[in-house]
């Protein structure tokens, strides 16, 4: 009988090629984060379902892996309540995780904490091209600064970032929920329904304002308040830095001063960094980020090859005092991992020498010269151990296809152990 080797439906293997790709993307990341001063934090894989299904993870509830108790018996009773069989789950997402760590730890902890998450996480959703049950997700919090230093500075750093791993083109999207929250109210949407509102406000990338009056229509919305809101967004739409503040006082008059003064703070920030490295960026006043819990600006970081954005997130002050038992401010950015491996190109990113030993040399001298070739090449370059086999052209062919990018001949001459000379693969530099 013929065994099925492939992985679980919606899981995948990844070749060496493919790691070497997220490594490259992972480690670039990190890098630039640890700069800005976040730490790393792990959290377990699985965490109680009472914290995965307590509605902080929106629509991604329903999508949650459930884990059976320990000591079940082969058979339960009829009706007996699926909450009775299940007590753990695998995460969804890192930030649900990180409000019960933050809780767990937050004495150990300074203040504001930078952390710094990465690791995979799990989804029981229909899988397609591009979308998987496991995949990995990026994020950065800054807990305990009130103020929008965390947004300019998250900001700043995911983009530095993105631009480490060769990611260019990107345009940064700003937005904030407490003003979509008085515009709405300014053009006489009931505060009961806005969030309806927003919903498929968000859908406006994808379905232009034809769709969004059609199915804003479908829903009950007058179309005199839908009318007046796409007037006033499109008004608001491309305002540069130094006039947003006069913008939005003029388009929304019942907004809070504060609320002017924060947004005018992150894009004055933007528009400084923008003088000094590339950056493209827009207060888009459609943005409105799926997750209920945002609670005052709201980013995304868009590519012109990918449809949705490479990177997101916002402020959440509410989420945390869920376990706290008070309220924290607390500011996120998530990068789309997975997105941004697939934007990056798939070659080989090894840099490896190859020790290609003939088959009479004693297995002490072969990792002796391996030894050797590594002190040479220094901590960057992989060397490798390879018994020599096959035809020598064919077999430095299928070196090169690997990603080795030199090569060092060792063989037996008379006794006596003999190294040739370092030699370049393909357009490798050799040793």
């Amino acid at each position: 009988m013929k065994i099925d080797n492939s992985p679980a439906r919606g899981m995948r293997d990844l070749l060496p090629a493919d790691v070497a790709v997220r490594d490259h993307v992972l480690e670039s990341i990190s890098a630039v984060y640890r700069r800005f001063g976040y730490q790393r934090i792990e959290t377990p894989a699985l965490e109680h379902i009472d914290r995965l299904s307590s509605g902080e993870g929106g629509d991604n509830e329903k999508l949650i892996f459930e884990v059976l108790r320990r000591g079940l018996p082969p058979e339960v009773p009829p009706g007996t309540p699926l909450r009775e069989l299940v007590d753990l789950g695998l995460r969804y997402d890192l930030t649900v995780p990180l409000t019960r760590f933050y809780g767990n730890n937050h004495a150990s902890l300074p203040m504001p904490f930078r952390s710094l998450q990465v690791g995979p996480v799990w989804r029981a959703d229909r899988p397609q091209r591009g979308r998987y049950r496991q995949f990995y997700q990026c994020d950065i919090d800054m807990i305990g600064e009130p103020s929008v230093l965390a947004e300019a500075e998250q900001i700043e750093a995911t983009t530095e970032a993105l631009a480490a791993i060769g990611l260019t083109g990107t345009t940064v999207r700003l937005s904030d929920r407490r003003f979509l929250a008085a515009l709405a109210t300014e053009c006489g949407v009931p505060a009961e329904k806005q969030d309806t509102f927003f919903i498929t406000l968000d859908k406006l990338d994808k379905i232009g304002w034809k769709g969004v009056r059609n199915e804003l229509g479908e829903l009950g919305f007058d179309p005199a308040q839908v009318a007046a809101v796409e007037e006033k967004i499109q008004g608001l739409t491309g305002v540069p830095a130094d006039k947003l503040a006069d913008a939005l006082g003029r388009s929304v008059p019942g907004l809070a001063p504060e609320v002017v003064a924060d947004l005018s703070a992150t894009a004055a920030s933007l528009e400084r960094l923008a003088e000094d490295r590339p950056l493209e960026w827009q207060f888009d006043p459609t943005l409105v980020r799926g997750m209920g819990y945002y609670t005052g600006q709201v980013f995304e970081v868009i590519h012109p090859d990918m449809s949705g954005s490479v990177a997101g997130g916002g402020r959440y002050d509410k989420l945390i005092g869920r376990s706290l038992g008070h309220d924290m401010p607390a500011c996120g950015f998530s990068i789309g991992f997975e997105r941004i491996v697939d934007l990056l190109s798939r070659e080989q990113t090894r840099d490896a020498i190859a020790v290609l030993v003939e088959g009479d040399v004693p297995v002490p001298d072969a990792v002796a010269v391996a030894r050797e070739m590594r002190e040479l090449a220094g901590p960057g370059r992989a060397v490798e151990t390879v018994r020599r086999s096959g035809k020598f052209g064919a077999q430095l062919k299928r070196l090169e296809a690997a990603g080795f990018t030199g090569f060092v001949l060792v063989r037996s001459e008379d006794g006596a152990i003999v190294r040739g000379e370092p030699r370049a693969l393909g357009g490798g530099q050799g040793a």
